[in-house]
């Protein structure tokens, strides 16, 4: 770990002085390859699966570590969409001058290495990489031993790509030991690594931040909400709360609970048990009666909760501020979301709720950096420090003070 630190830190300092055509150059020649080796990739991928299948893995966590045909292409695409983006470093954010005529102003530079500790998803391994990359900084990637095989393939291929660039092949490295003692030493490694950011489940995630002696961007879960208002499109509601609860169960901006105005509960309600009919639901005493056969009791455990699941928890509230209570006590940061038609209540919920993606007639499912318009991302923080949201290019970088004088010293 320690060698593995030393050399992303040496290629980090590469990385920084890297004209942007370079990283451009890199990222178009790892899409070629990804489009060359997709059959191989596949292959390898297979393995992954098939061993997780017979090791009991549950369905959520292989359909995430399960690459396509058309999730290949994504990452291909995704390459080239971060290509064209326009290079941060070395952007002047603002600028401004001092009465003593001194300019001062504030300059994008990379964050340096960053370690990155996550489970399942092998698409991680290239978005995560390709986000470092254009912002200029190392990566160092550690991945679930159920995606290994997959990991290492993906992490090879973008070596190829950085050495035909003529850039560091070690500005992306894979750890290949899965041993738990490897994360527990690269956290201490706070002399090269700059950033820790784990992306996985909340155990991962809170046994990384305890152990990290660097800066870590992170979020423990996604409790994500959907509000539907009295008045509301109650056909445009029902397939928000479709698409965010059925889509992909198992990723941490899917919809976990709904909140529906008691105005509109008896009629809401009986659309949502027909429209969601692989849906079980867990309800509170004023939706139960509303709700068929695959609805039982509410619980307390069950709200703050992420199911990963086809489960969505309900619950009929007296109006917006009961909604609004219910997301400050049990939301997580992530996600919210209200359906209506009233243009007060619409800027309210976007004024007052707190979370890194709030939004209005639209699925919890946007919360999503290709969704967003960033081309991928490397993660969602709910930390608020430095991020909050999905992390870009942007967000992997941050921000220097540069002064430019003619000879002013300090009185």
């Amino acid at each position: 770990m320690l060698k593995i630190a030393k050399d992303a830190k040496e290629a980090a300092g590469v990385l920084n002085s890297a004209s942007a055509s370079l990283k451009v150059k890199a990222l178009v020649n790892l899409a070629t390859l990804l489009d060359e080796h997709t059959s191989d990739l596949l292959e390898v991928n297979k393995l992954d699966v098939d061993l997780a299948k017979k090791e009991g893995l549950d369905a959520p966590r292989i359909d995430r570590l399960t690459l396509t045909p058309k999730i290949i292409g994504d990452m291909s695409q995704a390459c080239h969409y971060i290509a064209g983006l326009e290079d941060p470093i070395g952007a002047m954010d603002s600028q401004w001058q001092r009465p003593n005529g001194l300019l001062v102003g504030r300059m994008r530079i990379p964050l340096g290495v960053i370690a990155m500790i996550y489970e399942a998803r092998p698409n991680v391994t290239i978005d995560a990489a390709i986000l470092c990359l254009k912002a200029g900084n190392a990566v160092i990637l550690r991945g679930g031993r159920e995606a290994i095989n997959s990991n290492i393939a993906l992490a090879e291929l973008f070596q190829q790509a950085l050495v035909k660039a003529n850039l560091p092949q070690n500005a992306v490295q894979l750890v290949r030991n899965l041993d738990h003692a490897a994360v527990t030493e690269l956290c201490h490694l706070d002399q090269y690594i700059d950033v820790m950011i784990p992306r996985g489940g909340e155990e991962l995630v809170r046994r990384v931040t305890q152990e990290a002696t660097m800066p870590v961007l992170k979020h423990f879960k996604g409790v994500c909400h959907a509000y539907i208002d009295a008045d509301c499109d109650q056909d445009e509601a029902l397939n928000i709360v479709f698409n965010g609860k059925v889509q992909r169960p198992g990723v941490c901006n899917a919809l976990e609970c709904l909140l529906v105005h008691k105005d509109i509960a008896e009629e809401f309600l009986p659309k949502v048990y027909g429209k969601l009919d692989t849906v079980a639901f867990y309800a509170c005493p004023r939706a139960l009666p509303y709700l068929g056969e695959r609805a039982k009791e509410l619980k307390p455990e069950h709200l703050g909760y992420e199911f990963h699941d086809l489960i969505l928890s309900v619950v009929v509230v007296d109006d917006l501020d009961a909604a609004l209570k219910h997301i400050a006590k049990y939301g997580s940061n992530h996600t919210e979301i209200i359906c209506t038609r009233n243009l007060d209540h619409a800027n309210r919920f976007l004024r007052e709720v707190d979370a890194s993606m709030v939004g209005v007639n639209a699925s919890t499912r946007f919360n999503d950096g290709g969704e967003l318009g960033l081309g991928a991302e490397i993660g969602i923080s709910t930390s608020k420090i430095h991020a909050y949201g999905p992390m870009g290019v942007r967000e992997l970088t941050t921000t220097k003070f540069v002064v430019m004088g003619h000879g002013q010293v300090r009185v």
